[in-house]
């Protein structure tokens, strides 16, 4: 009871109300501007909240998070282009609604799926986080080292078309991460005789620049000025009770689809969309209507892909491997301000998790009533000059990642992981294996090392879920690989017939 009441009293301070507003305001403007994403927002932001208290600073990275899986079903409804990769799913129909001169419907049906999957997924953290992190308080050094591999092959599968360039981006961020001191004997390693490297690579500055720098340059080189124009036609908002009904199956199924998805490691929002709307297309008696503008495409999928943020902080938050790419630059802010996620949290500090759970709960209560009484005003944010966005950001992203240690060398950091980020973007490597080593390599590595130095190599293999999470590591690089065998022979055996 105590923890409930401290990790309320900070919703209560004006600083952190004004923080909760700014998030807000900033998740649904990042939402609605295609092609910026939610966690190049909270990797920008994050610069900037680390000299505020914890409470504080995610109030505003958490709102953000929530506000633009609102913001970003604006553009994919209206003009057919996803604001976030979570709303991949939602132009399958939103867009074909617009057309048919639902807009309005359409944008509110996707606000109120929006509204119970993230809710759902909140039930969940509330329900499972602390009996996991309980059980996972017992795992020893074998333990943590597997769950840590278990989380790198899942993002690692899942963040590619081609496991061995995902492999590549994980190897690149593990071996990155080793650049500093020893943990377990203090020397330092590739420092090169430069002392800002004694510590490591600031990883905010990495994170900038691969998710922030990385996306702006990249759309600036590729832009091209768009022929479609957004709908402004509304039409009627409410649906009837005939369509209240209809949305019920689909929401039960985008829900489970979800929350199943959530939990999983690096598995995020635009992958449980695209299975919840595929499930609810089986499961509906009229599947012809899915991609022609149903309502229970829409509705299965912004509420599967909306249903992960519960699981995902879940998994970040009980284990201390990042849900998703949000996620993991959440870790990055949350390890400067001297906490680390994971089991010992719930023990440690239990009324920060209080406050994470409420402001994801009043930022989506809040998100919601935004984006059914400002419905008309963000359709002219799609008019705005995409040039204006690119300077603001870039100005954003330096202040931002100067204040976080008040050295230029830290910027150029952030340039210099820019570069490659676009480099990476341009040759089909993904940033997020390389994010994910960065902040969970010294983890792995001083947990590898004491397993190996108090019961040596075989401890892996002899305790019962470090084997589990070895087996399941294995699995999740293999299952990639039989899929595409599978399908390339259903392919050969097509073409012969």
């Amino acid at each position: 009871m105590n923890a409930i009441v401290d990790g309320l009293a900070p919703l209560l301070d004006l600083t952190t109300i004004l923080c909760l507003v700014v998030g807000l305001v900033v998740g649904t403007l990042v939402g609605a501007f295609p092609g910026i994403t939610g966690s190049m927002a909270v990797a920008l932001a994050a610069g900037f909240t680390l000299t505020l208290e914890p409470a504080q600073g995610l109030a505003v990275l958490l709102t953000i998070y929530v506000g633009a899986n609102y913001g970003d079903r604006i553009p994919s409804i209206l003009v057919n282009t996803p604001g976030t990769p979570a709303a991949i799913a939602t132009t399958l129909d939103g867009y074909p609604l617009a057309k048919q001169g639902k807009a309005g419907l359409a944008l509110v049906v996707s606000s109120i799926g929006t509204t119970g999957g993230i809710l759902l997924s909140m039930i969940l953290f509330i329900a499972v986080a602390r009996p996991v992190a309980q059980l996972a308080l017992n795992f020893g050094p074998a333990e943590m080292f597997s769950l840590v591999v278990f989380g790198l092959t899942i993002m690692i599968s899942i963040s590619s078309k081609s496991l061995l360039k995902g492999v590549i981006a994980g190897v690149v961020g593990l071996t990155i991460a080793i650049v500093g001191r020893d943990p377990i004997t203090g020397d330092g390693r590739f420092v090169f005789g430069v002392n800002d490297l004694n510590s490591g690579l600031p990883f905010i500055a990495v994170i900038i620049g691969v998710f922030g720098i990385a996306e702006v340059f990249d759309q600036i080189l590729t832009h091209r000025a768009s022929a479609v124009r957004p709908i402004s036609s509304m039409g009627r908002k409410w649906p009837t009770r005939a369509e209240y009904r209809e949305m019920g199956k689909p929401f039960g199924i985008g829900s489970v689809v979800g929350l199943i998805v959530g939990v999983v490691p690096a598995a995020g929002g635009d992958i449980a969309g695209i299975v919840g709307w595929d499930r609810a297309k089986r499961a509906s008696k009229r599947p012809g209507r899915f991609g022609k503008g149903s309502l229970e495409g829409l509705t299965a999928a912004d509420t599967a892909s909306s249903a992960t943020l519960g699981g995902s902080l879940t998994t970040t938050m009980a284990l201390g491997i990042p849900g998703d790419a949000v996620m993991a630059v959440m870790i990055g802010s949350m390890i400067i301000w001297g906490l680390q996620p994971g089991p010992s949290m719930f023990a440690n500090n239990p009324d920060l998790v209080v406050t994470m759970a409420a402001i994801m709960i009043i930022a989506t209560i809040a998100s919601f009533g935004i984006s059914l009484l400002r419905m008309g005003a963000m359709v002219k944010l799609l008019d705005l000059p995409v040039h204006y966005l690119w300077s603001g950001i870039l100005i954003f992203c330096i202040i931002g990642t100067y204040t976080t240690t008040n050295s230029i060398y830290t910027v150029w950091v952030m340039l210099c992981a820019g570069v490659v980020g676009l480099l990476m973007k341009r040759t089909g490597f993904p940033p997020g294996p390389v994010v994910l080593g960065l902040l969970l390599g010294p983890l792995a590595e001083s947990n590898l090392r004491r397993a190996l130095i108090i019961d040596g190599p075989s401890i892996f293999v002899t305790q019962p879920i470090s084997l589990a999470l070895l087996l399941l590591a294995a699995l999740s690089v293999a299952a990639p690989l039989i899929g595409r065998a599978r399908a390339a022979r259903r392919a050969r055996r097509a073409v012969s017939s």
